[in-house]
């Protein structure tokens, strides 16, 4: 029994194994064909080239030269990076009293999952209350200078997002960001860029603040989304790398993890669009009252036929029924049940009269009915429905009315939307279900080389070594699983059903094969008589019973060995009787089941 038991749990073993490599396989294979795009995965960069045997991946705090960023910092100098950052004071005004406040904490700490001891980061640690923190720009970026503008940060989503932004907004340059203290969800900003997650609501966000050159009006544009959704940054818990770069020829990039996921121009991809139409609808045009929009018209010269009766039913008692023989006409469906007694405690005067519940009639049990009789009824053949005239092209249509179009006096035509209003400093103005949100090596700078530069230098060698020594089984298949194991638990256990199945035939089996030779050993020890098995081939049966004899012979020999030994010229002379001897003879052998006779030889 053990034995097969061991062998059904090798063969599971095998069989869960060959599923796990298998699957393992197919979506490594899947993923291997995804482009860029598809289904919102980011495939991380690092991936792309092998680490070098051996390498030792080091990290130091990136070089930061003034002369090339607006802004840059790292976190990893924590005291000076305190003294650049301003924490809000302000309050919401359209917020409860008690939520109102911008009270969410901020701190300088390393990561949970600690890479190097003197890499930091800005974490936000609480959850459900407004934060906000700012800090001014090394030089204020002016967008007249023609250089392209590159915003890059990482995000660490340290216990995942349900509902929370991560996004920054690039405050824009006024009276109204002279003092960093007043930050609220009010204060103007020239760009807000970053993820945001909302429970399906999936964003990524770049917003410019356009100014109507006109009157001055402020609008907000909204990108369009990307064409698929981008979903891990939220779930895996891993450093991520945004960046957006802005072009003086109104371009635009969004890349995640150096991989791009949206592009576009400034000048079409927004909504409401930069500029406005150049003609609208004439608020004081007005449909004339005898504009004729209907296409067909009911004919006018086509008349009702004669015999065309509107009044006539869609069904009709069938005159030819008759009643059938039985009926009872006289006796009613329902009578009050004889058997029913009013209660104790019914009050007339609150209840009303009281009156016995309704049951069957036992009389109309075996008649064809009771009551009223009535005829079927049946589909009138008169019936034609009500009568409607055909209907005919209208000779007077006119056509769908539209108010007539007249030139837009708000009309504006801005083909330089990237000339927008300078910014002077940088926030983050959030509100999150989740806490533990680490920002990092935030930088602004008009080069995109220095921008993947600094990015080498801190977030790669960062993710490297992540991947480096996050390369273990489960991890590989958590990734492999988009990070979702409960759909792969269920496939699991599909698997595992035949299994199980082949395990319990193994078991049942042994079990089955164990209670045989309980029996057969039972028989053995025993004197009482045993059924023959008459279906036994005879080859068999003389096989066991020679068995038997040769057992008894053994038992016996080692019973009394000096009475069986035999001196050698007694054992010549056994032998030529025997060569003498052609003719087997009979012998008869006792046994519990009965005395048979068998042809056996004589050694």
């Amino acid at each position: 029994m053990q034995k097969f038991v061991c062998r059904g749990q090798t063969a599971l073993a095998l069989l869960i194994a060959c599923c796990l490599v298998f699957g393992t396989t197919t979506v490594a294979g899947a993923d291997a064909e995804i482009d860029d795009f598809d289904d919102g995965i980011v495939e991380d960069v690092q991936e792309e080239s092998a680490d070098v045997a051996g390498e030792e991946l080091v990290y130091e705090s990136p070089v930061i030269e003034p002369r090339k960023f607006h802004f840059a910092d790292h976190f990893d100098d924590v005291e000076a990076s305190r003294k650049q950052w301003v924490h809000s004071q302000a309050k919401k005004d359209d917020t409860a009293e008690e939520i109102a406040k911008y009270d969410g904490i901020w701190n300088w700490e390393s990561p949970q999952r600690i890479v190097w001891p003197k890499d930091k980061g800005l974490v936000l640690k609480s959850k459900a209350k407004h934060a906000a923190i700012s800090s001014r720009l090394i030089k204020q970026f002016d967008f007249k200078s023609k250089k392209p503008l590159v915003v890059q940060y990482e995000v660490t989503m340290q216990e995942g997002q349900e509902c929370g932004g991560s996004y920054i907004k690039l405050l824009s340059a006024g009276k109204e960001t002279d003092d960093l203290t007043t930050f609220n969800d009010k204060t103007p900003y020239t760009i807000m860029f970053g993820p945001d997650k909302c429970g399906n609501d999936v964003k990524m966000h770049f917003i410019f603040r356009h100014v109507n050159p006109i009157n001055g009006t402020i609008t907000e544009k909204h990108c369009n989304k990307p064409k698929n959704r981008l979903e891990e940054p939220f779930k895996d818990k891993l450093p991520h790398l945004y960046q957006l770069v802005v072009r003086p020829d109104n371009s635009f990039e969004i890349r995640l993890d150096h991989k791009i996921i949206n592009e576009g121009s400034l000048l079409t991809d927004f909504k409401p669009a930069v500029n406005p139409p150049a003609e609208i609808d004439d608020p004081a045009d007005q449909k004339p009252a005898d504009w004729d929009e209907r296409e067909k018209i009911p004919d006018p010269s086509s008349q009702k036929p004669d015999d065309w009766n509107d009044d006539a039913l869609p069904q009709i008692p069938d005159v030819t029924a008759v009643m059938p023989e039985g009926w009872l006409e006289d006796e009613p469906d329902m009578i009050p049940d004889p058997t029913a007694e009013k209660p104790e405690d019914w009050d007339t005067e609150i209840d009303g009269e009281w009156e016995a519940p309704l049951v069957d009639n036992p009389a109309c049990e075996k008649a064809p009915g009771c009551g009223k009789w009535q005829a079927p009824h049946i589909p009138n053949p008169e019936y034609k429905g009500k009568w409607r005239a055909p209907m005919i092209e209208n000779p007077n249509y006119q056509g769908k009315w539209a108010p007539r179009k007249i030139a837009n006096p708000d009309f504006f035509e801005d083909l330089m939307p990237f000339q927008m209003t300078p910014i002077s400093a940088v926030g983050l103005e959030l509100w999150s279900m989740s806490n533990e949100i680490l920002f990092d090596n935030l930088i602004i700078t008009d080069d995109v080389d220095v921008a993947r530069d600094f990015a080498a230098n801190s977030f790669d060698i960062k993710r490297r070594y992540i991947d480096k020594e996050s390369k273990t089984l489960w991890h590989r298949m958590m990734r492999h699983m988009n990070y979702k194991p409960g759909w792969w638990a269920l496939y699991f256990l599909y698997l595992l059903i035949p299994a199980s199945c082949y395990v319990f035939y193994l078991y049942r089996r042994a079990k089955e094969d164990s209670a045989a030779s309980a029996a057969a050993a039972q028989a053995k020890k025993t004197d009482e008589p045993q059924p023959d098995d008459e279906n036994e081939p005879a080859g068999e049966e003389d096989e066991s019973e020679e068995d038997s004899s040769a057992q008894v012979a053994g038992e016996s020999s080692s019973s009394s060995p000096k009475k069986n030994k035999k001196s050698d010229l007694d054992n010549k002379e056994q032998a030529k009787q025997e060569e003498n001897s052609d003719e087997p003879t009979q012998t008869e052998e006792s046994t519990t089941k009965s005395t048979r006779k068998r042809t056996v030889r004589k050694d």
